[in-house]
């Protein structure tokens, strides 16, 4: 196992190497305010015997959760809150608001029960920000890396025993000869068990994400709502691209649940599409059914990439593309309402680098398998737009949630005992008519051809 430790601060307040008390199993300083990134990479062999049975059936197995928590990570990169399998054939999304569970389960049945420090290395997830997991069967590597968010943090890491573990305490620089395309960042670094001192270093690397200075978005549902809502994203920023020197266009990639679906042939009209600010619909996952009530679906949900239009020339900073989704029946409820959540999307700039472009595998931070990459070229630059609260949000001082919430009427399950009763009543009413019927028509006309055969005689 390596175990991979980063410390990012701000550059105006650096770390003075002289405050360190390095040993070979610890690291030691003082408080800083920054990001927290925890990295561990496993050999398959290391990994207990249940787990390492359950990823023999995978090539490739990616799961990604973030709180709900707007944040920063080193890639540059916000997303939104979801626990996910993203691979190349299949996708799944749950929401999940915290990891509690996953730490319950992982101290008790993946820490060895002679590890001590395992226990602790864990307890800690249930503060992260974000955690992403992943398996390559051609590589034979497990990776589980965990993000703390921008707070004042406890300068303190503890080397697992027997095993490689780096620990870097890094800023925002500008190396020299730095290209446009890349980011720099200096600081000092350290190998437990191998290093007495921190070692200078300064390096710069291309970043698959960016981030668009001066530039957020936020997300509602217009109202009235109904059962075909509108969702509106309100983009605040420059109408241009990021960079001039690239072909880019703006998207917003969305993961619906299965409460809330969107209709690919009314996304296919260019007319309608314009009126929205809309270009075109790049992407949706499959099937979707139209007609299906929410307990009726099987499948988690589904995707979508949305190709935006923003206005040209426009010299506001603030622009709505508007998105039409329709909603299920949902099951019946006390009371009468449900609610549902619609996470909110990845809106970003897509800008096609060169056929040379830039080599993202030099970079000790990229971050992939988010859903939408594999949508585009692999050397596709994302330049990200930052969710933002939405002002009910921030009023009541409850930070971001960034989610957009829509109420749904139901079936009030308190109210439906006189529909059980009253459909109990039709049903008994129409059988009670028909046997009726069905006594006249004997009483009339007996029973069988026979005796109207007879009567018939008689007539004779």
């Amino acid at each position: 196992m390596r175990q991979r430790v980063t410390f990012f601060q701000n550059p105006g307040s650096p770390v003075d190497p002289a405050s360190l008390s390095i040993t070979k199993q610890t690291l030691n300083g003082p408080e800083i305010h920054g990001i927290r990134e925890d990295r561990a990479t496993f050999a398959l062999d290391e990994l207990p015997g249940e787990l390492r049975a359950l990823l023999e059936r995978y090539e490739t197995l990616q799961i990604r959760w973030a709180s709900k928590e707007n944040h920063e990570s080193l890639s540059s990169t916000a997303l939104p809150a979801s626990l996910g399998s993203h691979a190349s054939s299949f996708q799944f999304y749950q929401p999940l608001s915290n990891l509690s569970h996953f730490v319950d389960y992982a101290k008790s049945e993946l820490c060895a029960k002679a590890d001590s420090l395992c226990p602790s290395l864990v307890e800690n997830l249930d503060q992260a920000s974000s955690l992403d997991i992943s398996f390559d069967a051609a590589q034979h590597v497990f990776r589980a890396t965990a993000t703390w968010a921008r707070k004042t943090l406890p300068l303190s890491v503890t080397a697992v025993p027997g095993h490689r573990t780096e620990v870097g305490i890094l800023a925002a620089d500008s190396p020299p000869n730095m290209d446009p395309s890349e980011l720099g960042i200096a600081g000092h670094l350290t190998v437990l068990g191998q290093d007495s001192k921190p070692s200078a270093t300064i390096f710069a690397f291309p970043s698959r994400h960016r981030h668009v200075e001066g530039a957020s978005f936020s997300s509602r549902f217009t109202k009235p709502t109904g059962l075909h809502p509108t969702l509106q994203l309100r983009i605040d920023g420059p109408t241009q691209p990021p960079v001039s020197d690239a072909d880019c266009s703006m998207h917003a990639y969305f993961t619906l649940p299965r409460a809330i679906f969107a209709d690919r042939y009314q996304l296919s009209d260019p007319l309608f599409m314009a009126s929205k600010n809309l270009t075109s619909l790049q992407y949706m996952s499959e099937p979707v059914d139209l007609e299906a009530p929410e307990y009726a679906v099987k499948l988690w949900g589904s995707a979508m990439l949305l190709e935006l239009a923003p206005p040209v020339g426009k010299t506001a900073k603030s622009w709505t593309a508007e998105i039409p989704l329709h909603l299920r029946y949902l099951s019946p409820a006390q009371g009468g309402y449900a609610d549902a959540e619609l996470p909110y999307p990845a809106v970003f700039w897509a800008c096609a680098a060169a056929p040379e472009g830039p080599d993202f595998a030099n970079n000790p931070f990229d971050r992939t398998h988010l859903g939408y990459d594999a949508l585009f070229d692999a050397r596709t630059v994302f330049w990200h737009v930052d969710p933002e609260p939405t002002a009910a949000s921030a009023a009541s001082g409850t930070g971001h949630d960034p989610v957009s919430k829509i109420r749904v009427p139901v079936l009030d399950t308190d109210k439906a005992g006189w529909v059980n009763t009253g459909t109990a009543a039709v049903i008994a009413l129409g059988f009670g008519w028909i046997l009726w019927r069905l006594i006249a028509v004997y009483l009339r006309a007996g029973y069988g051809t026979a005796r109207g055969a007879d009567k018939a005689k008689k007539l004779q």
